[in-house]
């Protein structure tokens, strides 16, 4: 490996790391692109990134942890659900082409911007119209509704992953703030927790076929680590509008990537 490859992956790696703190993501949307580009193929693509998705979100989750920002109960919660609906999603990406895929996850990312700034404008008209003195404290129903709110979130988020071939993170936190009522934070913060089962499985399956390239998977891993560790230390302190609207553009930048990635599989099929 050649000096300027080995600073594209550690370079790589690092931006990847970065977004996986601020943005709750595991970073597969830019690593499986740049490993394409790079010559590999896509099986080597998506089992590698998974590798360097493990350290990355490991590191994050860690760090968090170590802020006092994380609940393990709730990453378990929405971890094993998503474990358990992602195969079923992949079984499902059979019955349709290719292309169809590609522009349903490209609408999808679209209406999830739009259903997190909806559900924001609602809570806030909550809080504006609810009594000063009102009691907030959790009653055993409102507990069993969070704990079905939380499966639901981590089942769908599983499926989605598995039809369209995503760690989950742009899914799992427009779902928690829609479902949950949870900030945009602590929802970043949690799906970076998940994605750390859900990347153990994945990696762990793509090894067994023998599709990781492991000096790559753990340079991109390195810098991920080292990523993941700066992001998550300035999350807390970053305003709630900065961190929303930087969400909210990686979803519109990701659905016209995915927008175009249909159109092109489109002509590849018409052809």
């Amino acid at each position: 490996m050649t000096p300027t490859q080995l600073l594209i992956f550690a370079s790589a790696g690092l931006f990847a790391g970065i977004l996986a703190g601020f943005l709750g993501i595991g970073g597969g949307t830019v690593l499986v692109p740049l490993l394409v580009t790079l010559g590999y193929d896509y099986q080597q693509a998506v089992a590698t990134s998974t590798l360097s998705i493990v350290i990355t979100a490991i590191s994050g989750t860690l760090q968090n942890w170590r802020l006092g920002n994380i609940n393990f109960k709730r990453i378990i919660a929405i971890g094993f659900p998503a474990i358990i609906t992602a195969p079923i999603g992949a079984y499902l990406t059979e019955l349709f082409a290719d292309y169809w895929l590609k522009a349903a996850f490209g609408l999808l990312l679209l209406i999830n911007i739009y259903l997190v700034r909806l559900r924001k404008r609602l809570k806030s008209r909550e809080k504006q119209d609810a009594p000063k003195t009102q009691n907030h404290r959790q009653t055993p129903h409102s507990k069993s509704k969070a704990a079905l709110a939380r499966i639901a979130t981590g089942s769908t988020a599983g499926l989605l992953a598995g039809v369209f071939g995503v760690g989950g993170g742009v899914i799992m936190v427009p779902l928690q703030i829609l479902l949950l009522g949870e900030s945009i934070k602590t929802a970043i913060q949690t799906s970076l927790g998940v994605i750390v089962i859900t990347a153990i499985s994945a990696c762990v399956s793509h090894a067994v076929q023998g599709n990781v390239l492991w000096i790559e998977g753990l340079l991109l891993g390195t810098g991920g680590l080292l990523g993941a560790q700066i992001s998550t230390r300035f999350l807390p302190k970053l305003p709630e509008q900065v961190v929303s609207l930087a969400f909210s553009t990686l979803l519109a930048i990701l659905a016209i990537y995915f927008f175009w990635q249909a159109w092109q599989s489109y002509i590849g099929y018409a052809e």
